[in-house]
C-alpha cells in the first residue's frame, strides 16, 4: 500500500482541548484534522498518513451513555472512511481508557478498521480490552505522550498495511495472550538448562513462560468480638444440593451456588453432594459435614460463642480456575456477604 493512510484519532475532551473536568459531560464531536496531541501524531506518522480528522467525547459523558456514544462515533468514523483509528493515550484514567477501548473495539469489528489504543498496563481499560485490541503501554504520565504515539503510528501502519506484526516487546503492545509457533535454535531441555545456569549465575534471564499476575490483597482486621459476629460459610469444594441443580462445573468453574440452610443443623449424605475433579470426593459425599463443617459451626452457635451463622452457604469448584472467572465468583459471593452484613467467613477447600 503506498497511498497514504488516512487516519482518524480519538481524544477525551481535555486532549481535545474542549476544556478540563467542567466538560467532560460534553457529548461526541468532531474536529477536522489533528487536535492536542494529534500534531504530534501526525509528526509520527509523517509522510505515511494524514490525521484527516479529531473524535472526540466527555469522559463522563461517554461512561453514562456508552452504547449510545460509540453508536455515533462510528456513523462519524464511517463518514470520513478512514485506515486507522489511533485511540488516545489515555495514560492511568480510568473512564478515558475504557473509552479508548471501546472505540477501538467498535471500529474492528463493526467497519473492519485497523486500531491502536494507548494506555497504562495496569488501567481499567487495558483489562477490559487487551484480548481483542492492540493496546500500546503508554506508562501513567503524559510525560510519554510523544514516544507512545511514535510506537501507536508505528504500529498502526503496519496493521493499516496488513505487514507481519511482532512480538509484544518488539512492537511496545500489551500482551493479548495469542500464541504463535515458530522454530527455536536448540530444544527444549537445552534452553531449560540454559536458563537454569543463568539464574545460577546470578544473571539476568527471560523465561519462556510468563507468570500470572495476581492482584495483591490487604487481609482484612480480626474480628474483635465472636460472640456478636455474622459468620458465613463458602467453599470452593464443590458442596451442592443433591442432583446439583444450578449445573456447578466440576472443573474450570465458571459461577457459584446458593444453598440455603435456615433450619438445617447438618449436611445429610442424601441431600448433598460434592462435585469437583480436583480432588477424591468420597468423603465429602459420605459426609458433607467434612467440606462444610455446618454441624460444628450450629453447635457453636447454640453455645453463643458465634453471635449467628449466615442461613446461606456459597459455593464453587475450585479445579483449575481461570483467574478471570476465579475473580467475578469472588466479587460476586464478597457482595451478597457484605449486603447480608455478614462480618466473618469461614472458607473451605480442599
Amino acid at each position: 500500500m503506498n497511498q497514504k493512510i488516512r487516519v482518524v484519532h480519538y481524544l477525551n475532551q481535555f486532549f481535545a482541548q474542549i476544556g478540563g473536568e467542567e466538560k467532560a459531560d460534553v457529548g461526541p464531536g468532531f474536529k477536522d484534522g489533528p487536535a492536542g496531541p494529534g500534531r504530534a501524531l501526525q509528526q509520527a506518522l509523517g509522510e505515511n498518513g494524514d490525521v484527516i480528522a479529531t473524535i472526540f467525547c466527555g469522559d463522563n459523558y461517554f461512561a453514562e451513555n456508552q452504547d449510545t456514544v460509540v453508536n455515533e462515533l462510528i456513523r462519524l468514523l464511517a463518514e470520513r472512511k478512514p485506515d486507522l483509528l489511533i485511540a488516545g493515550p489515555a495514560f492511568e484514567s480510568g473512564r478515558y481508557g475504557i473509552a479508548c477501548g471501546a472505540i477501538c473495539q467498535a471500529a474492528q469489528q463493526r467497519l473492519g478498521i485497523a486500531a491502536v489504543a494507548g494506555m497504562d498496563a495496569d488501567s481499567v481499560g487495558a483489562g477490559l480490552y487487551r484480548k481483542n485490541i492492540y493496546i500500546v503501554n503508554s506508562g501513567e504520565t503524559v510525560a510519554r505522550m510523544v514516544p507512545t504515539l511514535q510506537r501507536m503510528a508505528a504500529l498502526g501502519l503496519k496493521l493499516a498495511r496488513v505487514e507481519p506484526i511482532g512480538k509484544p516487546e518488539q512492537e511496545g503492545y500489551l500482551s493479548r495472550g495469542i500464541k504463535r509457533n515458530e522454530f527455536a535454535a536448540k530444544p527444549p531441555a537445552e534452553r531449560a538448562v540454559d536458563m537454569l545456569l543463568t539464574k545460577l549465575r546470578g544473571d539476568e534471564f527471560k523465561s519462556e513462560i510468563a507468570p500470572p499476575k495476581f492482584t495483591a490483597s490487604k487481609a482484612a482486621a480480626p474480628l474483635r468480638d465472636l460472640k456478636s459476629a455474622v459468620i458465613a460459610l463458602v467453599t470452593d469444594g464443590g458442596l451442592v444440593p443433591e442432583g446439583n441443580p444450578d449445573k456447578i462445573e466440576p472443573g474450570r468453574p465458571t459461577r457459584f451456588t446458593t444453598i440455603s440452610i435456615a433450619g438445617v443443623n447438618s449436611l445429610d449424605a442424601d441431600k448433598y453432594d460434592a462435585v469437583h475433579s480436583g480432588y477424591d470426593t468420597t468423603i465429602a459425599k459420605r459426609d458433607p459435614n467434612r467440606l462444610v463443617p455446618l454441624d460444628t459451626m450450629r453447635e457453636l452457635e447454640r453455645e453463643g460463642v458465634i453471635g449467628k451463622l449466615h442461613e446461606f452457604v456459597h459455593s464453587t469448584g475450585g479445579a483449575h480456575a481461570a483467574v478471570d472467572n476465579a475473580t467475578n465468583i469472588g466479587q460476586g459471593i464478597a457482595a451478597r456477604l457484605k449486603a447480608a452484613g455478614v462480618t466473618g467467613v469461614i472458607l473451605t477447600s480442599t
